[in-house]
């Protein structure tokens, strides 16, 4: 590593996961179980599944849909910032349990050196073909067969795009004709050109006012999306304005005072400055011609109702409405709320529900030290690749910062991406990433939608995340536009029901990635005590607590007293406690301990001799 780290107290040294020839075939669902059992027993039963625990401490995003969560916004005048971070938890996460018992006798789980060989070489065959690029599917038509313009048609050759994908192929006909479009394909495919081209095509023909509105659940997303439309607008004189949470609410306002063609924005903040204003910023949308719902199936199940009805109410009846989304599901259901008329849907079926060129991998180890097993293969892949970049998701805010400082400490160059920074920051971290200048990058899963970041080689997914969709959303910011990627999957004794969810969601069943846990136990000392360093640091920054003020703040402002105040706060947390409890009752229970194995004394187990006589000893 970069960094030369002191040497501290060593801790007892876990438990090796068991290898290849104790846990049977990898890819059998018997062995991954059969592995995780033994983990059970070697980490104690007081452990909580991963994916149940107790939400009443993990306060979510969801709730605070539409409320100022940044540091920046609080300092300006109070701005709210929106709901886009919805679904992506900023506490901690349940506690892990102590290390594994070092009294269990350590010949059990040791690996020959000949499977530690095969375990470095294949930890070294990770993402061999990232920096390759593969055939990706195209459309026989061209550009011009879909019904787009020259100057459109000319762009898209400049950029190196000679042929439509199928959703664009498909989708842009549809669009031009007039008629609603549902358009469902995987990640990196071009859905955002998807609807972008055909409005770009009609807003020519007759250009007033602000003739689309482009909602998305991300800051990113929107700052992405309307750097496309930049770049394709560019020989329109295109006016453009993004409406996102971090920036001041008087400037925004202003901009949408000054009629441009496109607005793209996130609900909450829209939603805001729809009803500050409901005489006159409001009036700018009563003649819009498109709605754009990217990312459509988070925005009509996720926590945006109260923001959407604002923002529907100031919408005319007659418009052309676009949803598209790599994942829908229950969208479908709900269309009628935001289409007026029967849509057109479009689905690149596939039985595989993420890219071909993607390498899915999960690492099967124990949930006291997954820190440790993270950190190696994360040095493994930094040191071998120089110019690979590595996506980190984790579950919550807290969790995802003490990583980023557990990672620098380390002394990797490692950024952060999270609900809880100022947006300052979070454009920085993403920029750099971008760049290069960062290749590590630690995130929650406001980074999941959408995000197009070129050459993201590797994602690592430190936890398995409770929905499956949210799991093809990460992985899918990688192996985009037709590249190869990798993905790997931290799965601990208790993950195993979730695994299988995802499995059954992407139709295809992962590898397990062999890891020489004697080789990852040389780092659980100096990671825990990292680890809890940063933990420490967050702590004394009272990390969090500016959101829980500003929430409280704005129900001041908005005329509640302080026993309402409290009793608002108290909902909330029945509200996380149920959902909780829900997420429980899907969850399969975790795998059932194995009794104690028999351990020999002597060549008589069951007799001592005390020197008087013998006598019977219980066997533990």
């Amino acid at each position: 590593m970069a960094k030369t780290i002191r040497k501290r107290k060593k801790l007892p040294t876990p438990e090796p996961v068991p290898s290849e020839h104790e846990t049977g075939d990898s890819s059998g669902e018997e062995s991954v179980e059969s592995a995780a059992t033994e983990m059970t027993d070697l980490d104690g039963e007081d452990v909580l599944e991963s994916g149940q625990s107790d939400a009443a401490e993990d306060d979510t995003d969801v709730e605070d849909a539409g409320e100022g969560n940044d540091e920046d916004v609080e300092a300006e005048s109070g701005d709210d910032t929106d709901a886009e971070d919805a679904g992506e938890a900023n506490d901690e996460e349940t506690p892990e349990s102590g290390e594994s018992d070092a009294a269990e006798d350590d010949s059990d789980g040791e690996e020959s050196g000949e499977d530690a060989d095969d375990d470095e070489e294949e930890l070294k065959e990770l993402g061999s073909t990232g920096s390759q690029k593969s055939a990706m599917a195209y459309s026989e038509k061209s550009f011009t067969d879909l019904g787009l313009g020259k100057w459109l048609v000319k762009l898209l050759t400049e950029y190196g795009m000679q042929a439509p994908t199928p959703v664009q192929a498909n989708c842009i006909p549809k669009v031009l004709e007039g008629s609603d479009v549902l358009g469902c394909a995987k990640t990196g495919t071009g859905k955002t050109l998807a609807f972008a081209l055909p409005i770009l095509q009609k807003l020519v023909i007759d250009p007033y006012g602000v003739f689309a509105l482009v909602l998305t659940p991300t800051r990113e997303l929107a700052y992405q999306i309307a750097d496309q439309f930049k770049a394709f607008g560019r020989p329109i004189n295109l006016k453009l304005s993004t409406i996102t949470g971090g920036m001041g609410q008087t400037l925004q306002a202003n901009e949408l005072a000054r009629q441009p063609h496109i607005v793209v924005a996130t609900p909450g903040r829209l939603a805001d400055l729809i009803q500050s204003d409901p005489e006159g910023l409001a009036r700018a949308f009563k003649k819009i011609q498109f709605l754009v719902l990217d990312e459509g199936d988070q925005m009509l199940d996720g926590p945006y109702g109260p923001e959407l009805a604002v923002i529907f109410k100031a919408l005319p009846k007659k418009r052309q409405t676009l949803l598209f989304s790599a994942t829908i599901t229950s969208a479908l259901t709900q269309l009628h709320q935001v289409s007026v008329s029967k849509p057109y849907f479009f689905e690149d079926v596939d039985e595989v529900k993420t890219v071909e060129k993607l390498e899915q991998r999960f690492v099967l180890c124990p949930v006291s030290v997954k820190d440790a097993y993270l950190v190696y293969v994360v040095k493994s892949f930094y040191e071998s690749r120089s110019d690979r970049s590595i996506l980190i998701f984790a579950q919550t805010c807290r969790e995802c910062q003490a990583l980023a400082l557990m990672f620098q400490k380390l002394g990797f160059q490692a950024g952060s991406l999270h609900s809880l920074i100022p947006q300052k920051e979070r454009n920085l971290a993403l920029t750099k990433f971008r760049s290069k200048e960062l290749r590590i990058l630690l995130c929650t899963d406001v980074a999941s939608r959408g995000l197009d970041i070129p050459h993201v080689d590797l994602v690592v997914n430190h936890n398995i995340p409770r929905s499956p969709k949210t799991y093809v959303h990460r992985v899918g910011r990688s192996a985009r536009a037709g590249r190869f990627g990798s993905a790997v999957t931290f799965c601990t004794q208790y993950d195993i029901g979730l695994l299988r969810e995802v499995e059954a969601l992407v139709g295809r069943k992962m590898d397990k990635l062999k890891v020489n846990s004697t080789k990852v136990s040389k780092f659980v000392t100096d990671v825990l005590l990292l680890k809890r360093e940063a933990e420490i640091k967050l702590e004394r920054q009272k990390f969090g607590e500016k959101r829980e003020i500003h929430k409280r703040t704005k129900m001041a402002l908005e005329g509640l007293d302080e026993e309402q105040i409290e009793e608002a706060v108290k909902m909330q947390a029945e509200w996380r406690k149920k959902k909780t409890q829900k997420l429980k009752e899907k969850l399969p229970e975790a795998p059932e301990p194995p009794p104690k194995k028999t351990k020999k004394v002597g060549k008589s187990p069951a007799f001592v001799d005390s020197g008087k006589k013998a006598k019977v000893r219980k066997v533990k």
